[in-house]
């Protein structure tokens, strides 16, 4: 119809022209001069000719009520007047009908002639004079339009939920991709995603992002509206001591997450169970349902704490009066610490076995040493308070006190083996037995050796001879020595070494003042820097060797003092003694005596007379 129109106006214009021209080119063939001087020179060089006006604007308001304005990258509701094998035919009432390929069609298998349909006019008019429209196009543009519309005004849409993605899923919103966080899906923890693949739900538009053309829907927004008015109706009615039904929404290692119909509340790990658990997926289950009871909850009631072992009776409450101090029970190891371990005897009820109460030994060693974590053990109960619900264990009280008969065991006097179980800076604790240690001072590891750490003379867990020195029964104390298991060499040595005796020995060391020579394992004597002067009046070295004269010997402080010089001016005075007695006695024999004077003055005064005669 609006092609037709259009032709009669074409033919109406065509016919006004002819009209027009008919007289013109009779009246030029009949006054030529006339005909140039009102020859129109415009159309002449613009090629066309000149319409009337009351025609033009007849047929630009036959265009405007017929035909739209056909503008590029606009959308526009079109009619399906033909489809085709590859194509339909869309008639959006332009000067031409537009071609869409099938495949634009592919979501709506069902199209038929007569449907109405949104296009884009993407070009006007072709090379070959065709109108193109886009039907995806057009999709795309009013489905962005709707997106933009739900997120201002908030509205709930429909997507269909296509696959899953790093991170969340993929929602078909309008034919556009949207993106669903896996945050966004429920409020509660998702752990399968694949069970909301291919299935239609409802959203909200949370984000969108125009550059990038990214959008963000969420399906949790709903569900929290929702639980926003469960909430506030619950958290209404809260209080102290109320039981409620829950689901296990969440669980850590410190408690578990309780879902209580839209507000959350956590059992801590300690108000699972009255015994003692290492952690809390022992006592429930995700998703698991069970009623719990209110412990406290702060001013707004955003923190909820719940309690599960708080609905079943206290174990000690329930323990047996039968059970009192003295009576052996068996249980098992729940927690081990430095100080002692914990032992489960019924369920929700401990005792402490401290490390002292694990043997009658007095070293001290820690709980590993004796129990580790699950270990079946039988105790003697010593102290039990119901009220304080504190219960105090024993394992050393199974088997008897060994200081019972120690005066018959160990009496003073008495040799035994013993192993170093520790060290203290003034001597050694050996362990003669399971709960009998005793003390070696450090005085009485050793006749010989000078010992400033016991360290230096044994290690832990050597085994070393001892003789029982003392006994404390009343204060559970061994005094032992090891040194009175041999004989004091230093009682031997004191005569050996005594003062003026000489010996033979190797300068071992220089030390400060002095020197020392090592005479045998046991005896190093010092000497003095004025006593190593040699005869030559030189010193003595390290490693020569020589004579020394003991000058001094201490049999209780192990000193032993020795002199080199003493040997060669000893000797020298000897020397000046013996020549002076040998001068002396010269002396005495060539000195006349009082006789032989008289004699030889009577043989004198018999000479005198003879001569006289």
């Amino acid at each position: 119809m609006a092609e037709s129109k259009i032709k009669e106006a074409e033919v109406e214009t065509t016919e006004a022209t002819v009209t027009e021209e008919a007289p013109k080119v009779s009246e030029s063939q009949k006054n030529p001069e006339q005909f140039l001087k009102e020859f129109n020179w415009h159309n002449y060089e613009e090629g066309i000719e000149q319409v009337d006006d009351k025609k033009l604007e007849e047929f630009e308001k036959l265009v405007k009520e017929n035909f739209v304005d056909t503008l590029d990258d606009e959308v526009v509701t079109g009619e399906v007047i033909h489809i085709t094998d590859r194509d339909a035919i869309i008639d959006i009432n332009a000067k031409s009908e537009g071609v869409i390929s099938l495949n634009e069609f592919r979501y709506n298998p069902n199209l038929k002639v007569g449907d109405k349909v949104e296009v884009l006019i993407d070009v006007r008019e072709d090379a070959t004079g065709q109108l193109v429209l886009s039907h995806r196009k057009a999709r795309v543009i009013k489905a962005w339009d709707r997106v933009n519309a739900a997120h201002e005004n908030g509205e709930i849409v429909n997507g269909f939920v296509k696959c899953r993605t790093k991170g969340g899923m993929i929602v078909d919103v309008f034919g556009i991709e949207a993106f669903l966080p896996g945050s966004q899906i429920d409020v509660k923890p998702i752990r399968d995603y694949d069970q909301y693949v291919n299935k239609t739900m409802e959203f909200k538009v949370v984000k969108i992002n125009h550059e990038f053309k990214n959008i963000v829907v969420s399906h949790k927004a709903l569900i929290e509206a929702d639980i926003e008015e469960q909430k506030k109706e619950i958290i209404g009615q809260l209080e102290k001591g109320q039981v409620l039904e829950g689901v296990v929404k969440n669980i850590t290692s410190y408690g578990v997450f309780i879902d209580l119909g839209g507000v959350d509340g956590l059992i801590h790990i300690t108000d699972l169970s009255w015994s003692r658990i290492n952690h809390p997926n022992e006592i429930v289950d995700l998703d698991q349902k069970l009623n719990v009871v209110i412990l406290d909850f702060d001013e707004d009631k955003s923190r909820i704490q719940l309690g599960l072992k708080q609905l079943t009776k206290h174990p000690w409450e329930a323990l047996g009066d039968t059970v009192k101090v003295g009576d052996k029970v068996k249980g098992k190891v729940v927690v081990i610490a430095d100080y002692g371990a914990f032992v489960e005897v019924e369920e929700g009820v401990e005792g402490l076995i401290h490390v002292s109460e694990m043997s009658w030994s007095t070293h001290l060693r820690s709980a590993q040493d004796f129990v580790s974590v699950g270990d079946e053990v039988e105790a003697v109960i010593l102290t039990l308070d119901r009220e304080e619900r504190k219960m105090s264990l024993g394992i050393k009280q199974l088997t008897p006190d060994p200081w019972t008969d120690i005066t018959t065991k160990y009496p003073v006097g008495s040799k035994h083996k013993g192993i170093v179980r520790n060290f203290t800076n003034f001597g050694v604790f050996v362990e003669l037995e399971e709960g009998i240690d005793g003390l070696i001072y450090i005085s009485d590891l050793s006749w010989t050796k000078k010992i400033k750490h016991p360290s230096e003379f044994c290690n832990v867990g050597d085994e070393l001879e001892v003789v029982v020195l003392e006994l404390d029964v009343e204060g559970r104390k061994l005094s032992l020595g090891h040194k009175q298991t041999t004989d004091n060499p230093w009682d031997k040595y004191e005569k050996d070494f005594a003062i003026d005796t000489t010996h033979t020995g190797k300068v071992s060391d220089i030390v400060d003042k002095g020197a020392t020579v090592e005479f045998n394992e046991d005896i190093v004597a010092f000497i003095p820097t004025r006593h190593m002067e040699k005869e030559d009046g030189g010193k003595l070295k390290k490693g020569e060797e020589a004579e020394f004269k003991i000058i001094e010997f201490n049999k209780e402080f192990k000193r032993v003092v020795a002199s080199h010089t003493a040997i060669f001016k000893e000797e020298e005075a000897a020397n000046v003694r013996a020549a002076a007695k040998k001068a002396e006695a010269a002396a005495a024999e060539a000195k006349p005596t009082l006789g032989d004077a008289n004699d030889a003055l009577q043989a004198l005064k018999d000479k005198m007379e003879k001569n006289n005669k």
